[in-house]
Parts: structure tokens; sequence; C-alpha cells
């Protein structure tokens, strides 16, 4: 048997058993309600029309403060499945954007968040956890911890950049 026919009949294990099945329908159902809370809390911030539902190994949607948005960055809310957390990065509209900032990030010593070593296979300039292990229990407060996060490194991104001169 090869290795591809093993994880599908794993997979067709866990689908027939309803619980991956059940805990990614409410997890998606979560990430889109997130998307609309962020999107009608803040209107002058442009929230992405869509959801990255990635290949289980992470989904996202974009968040573009204006201040980051002229600048063609903007922010990523991002549950990562395999470590079952959500995270907040800053990324660039392209590589090059990318590859910039995240040169200056580096090339300053600011240690403040996460700075990934490279550009090559990752989407991110800059990387916080926002919520290690979420308490979906109380959808309520999980959202205001995420948006309370997700401000904050808002905040700290924008102080950064300005005392930049960028």
């Amino acid at each position: 048997m090869g290795v591809f026919h093993k994880y599908m009949d794993e997979y067709r294990e866990a689908i027939q058993n309803g619980h991956i099945r059940d805990a990614y329908k409410g997890l998606m159902k979560f990430i889109m309600d997130l998307r609309t809370y962020f999107k009608n809390k803040y209107p002058d911030y442009f929230v992405s029309g869509s959801i990255y539902y990635g290949y289980m190994d992470m989904t996202y949607f974009a968040f573009f403060p204006e201040s980051l948005k002229s600048r063609k960055l903007k922010i990523a809310i991002v549950f990562i499945h395999d470590a079952i957390r959500f995270e907040a990065w800053l990324g660039g509209y392209n590589k090059q954007v990318q590859a910039k900032y995240l040169k200056l990030f580096k090339e300053s010593g600011w240690n403040k968040y996460r700075i990934p070593s490279t550009t090559k296979g990752v989407d991110s300039i800059v990387e916080y956890t926002l919520v290690d292990n979420p308490d979906f229990d109380d959808p309520a407060a999980l959202t205001k911890q995420i948006e309370s996060g997700t401000l904050n490194f808002i905040r700290d991104i924008e102080e950064f950049l300005s005392r930049c001169g960028d």
C-alpha cells in the first residue's frame, strides 16, 4: 500500500468519525464571524472579502489599517491548525514589499515580536501569537482577546515605522 493511500484510509476514518468535520466546520464559522466582526467594527479599515482556508495548515483573512495600507502592508489574522493558535502577521502586498520591510525590521534590531529569518516560503514580516490554545466555548471573549491583541500589534508596528521615518 502506498503512503498516500494509507493517509487517505486514515482521512476516511477521521471523516466517518465526524469529529474532524464538526471541529473544522465550527472553526471556519468562528473565523467567518471574526472577519465579519472586524469588518463591522472597523469600517474605516478594509477587511478582505474572502478567507484563505488553506490546506489545514493555516486559515486567515487580511485586515488593512490605512496607516499600513499606504505602505503596501497588511495585517493577517491567522489560525495555525497544527498548533491550535491564533496569530497576527504583518505582511506585504508582494514579495518586494515584504523583503523591503523584513530588512528594515531585521536591521533595526527590533525584537518585540518574532521576525522570520527569510522571505522564502514565508508570508510574514513580523509575527505575534494572539491566543495559544483558544477557548472556543466563549466565542465573544475569544473575539475580544484576538481584537485586543491585534490592535496592540498594529499600534506597535505603526510606532516602529514612524520612528524609522518610513
